[in-house]
């Protein structure tokens, strides 16, 4: 009985906790922000950003294989070119969530470096159907200027090179933060 007592208060006090942060925002108009920005995904040759950690056993991992688990810290970059100036990192995951090898699902930190967004995040998932022209996922959420944000990003490949697991995915981002 005790410890029911003792979940129920730390469930309240979380609650309540929860709500006095969301209300510090509730009169304050929603900015919009819209960036644009290339990540440079390389699995193979010098610095090489992204990895398979895990797959099926007995099957090949990459970037087709179904069930196949990549660990990720891509270059944001301002062009496509991999020399051009960062403006951050993408932090997370990504897993081919398809049988047919079709379909990422990210699971992402846009971790951000650049003088106007120093610091801040921006929290990504949803599927990548990679071999649309443009897809979209969704910005759950966000740190730093970026609090409490949503909105989405609109990706597009710019250069694929499957037999190496490599690619430039061009992100259009709009987001709504306090």
């Amino acid at each position: 009985m005790a410890t029911k007592i003792v979940i129920l208060s730390l469930v309240f006090f979380l609650t309540l906790a929860t709500s006095i942060e969301a209300s510090k925002y509730q009169f304050q108009k929603l900015k919009e922000t819209n960036m644009m920005f290339y990540m440079q995904d390389w699995e193979t040759g010098a610095n090489a950003t992204a990895t398979p950690v895990a797959g099926i056993p007995h099957k090949r991992w990459w970037i087709l294989g179904f069930g196949t688990i990549f660990a990720t810290d891509d270059k944001l970059t301002v062009a496509t070119e991999r020399n051009s100036s960062e403006i951050g990192r993408a932090h997370g995951i990504y897993v081919n969530s398809a049988l047919d090898g079709s379909d990422l699902h990210l699971l992402m930190s846009l971790v951000f470096t650049n003088k106007e967004y120093n610091g801040s995040t921006l929290e990504i998932q949803g599927a990548d159907r990679f071999y649309q022209k443009y897809r979209e996922v969704s910005v759950v959420s966000g740190t730093g200027i970026f609090r409490l944000a949503r909105g989405y990003a609109t990706l597009e490949t710019v250069y694929l090179d499957i037999p190496n697991s490599n690619a430039i995915i061009r992100w259009n981002v709009t987001v709504f933060h306090y």
